[in-house]
């Protein structure tokens, strides 16, 4: 199954040269490699979500790229076949309540260790979206756009947020005033105004919010950042 029976001219050679650092790698003798990457570290409810994915040497799948440069559709139909092809799979939750507990951060390398422990092949490196990761008990090395130039990180990307967003999906049902369906979670107005008009729910992050959203007829703006 590929997510589409045309491939545009030059996607082989961009996913080619997506696939560097794990050939890279594998020439130094160092394999499995697995790539790690998170979503939702900047909404204001809901969790983090990190996948963790290893695929054979050989793998392509086409349109495989950062979540956030693919439609829905696309995504979904990325999803499927990541799982269809990879050798391992795994996802890393950790909820809205950890995330003010022990910071974004924190919360982010929490759920990245747990995608990394939960695949049923453990690997020998980790390549990880950022500037810098989690102790995983093997090597690892960041990549600052990971999602956009290695492969495997970009399919962790799709995991992740076709995960969250499958969650926030759920939670919208769960919580209909604040429309999570549509914004998952995000500090759009329309959710700003949600909040300001009911409170915030079970799954919105405290820690987020930066005074006057508690106060429902204050109609000042609520300020929204992420807490030190």
């Amino acid at each position: 199954m590929t997510p589409s029976l045309e491939i545009p001219d030059g996607e082989v050679a961009r996913i080619g040269r997506m696939l560097i650092p794990e050939r890279q790698l594998r020439e130094r003798g160092v394999s499995p490699v697995a790539g790690v990457d998170e979503a939702g570290r900047g909404p204001l409810a809901g969790p983090v979500v990190a996948a963790a994915v290893i695929f054979p040497d050989d793998i392509f799948i086409p349109f495989v790229h950062d979540s956030k440069k693919l439609t829905p559709d696309r995504r979904e139909a990325l999803f499927t076949v990541i799982h269809e092809k990879a050798r391992a799979v795994s996802v890393g939750i950790v909820s809205s309540g950890v995330i003010d507990a022990i910071n974004i951060l924190q919360a982010t390398y929490r759920a990245m260790r747990r995608a990394v422990s939960g695949l049923r092949i453990m690997p020998s490196h980790v390549l990880v979206d950022g500037r810098d990761g989690p102790d995983f008990g093997c090597g690892f090395t960041p990549l600052i756009r990971g999602d956009r130039i290695c492969f495997s990180i970009a399919a962790a990307s799709i995991v992740a947020k076709v995960t969250r967003d499958r969650i926030m999906a759920d939670y919208d049902r769960q919580y209909p005033a604040y429309g999570f369906a549509r914004h998952k979670g995000y500090g759009t107005r329309d959710h700003v105004a949600a909040i300001r008009k009911h409170g915030p729910c079970p799954i919105h992050r405290r820690s987020f919010y930066a005074g006057g959203w508690q106060d429902k007829k204050d109609d000042s703006t609520i300020e929204i950042q992420e807490s030190k």
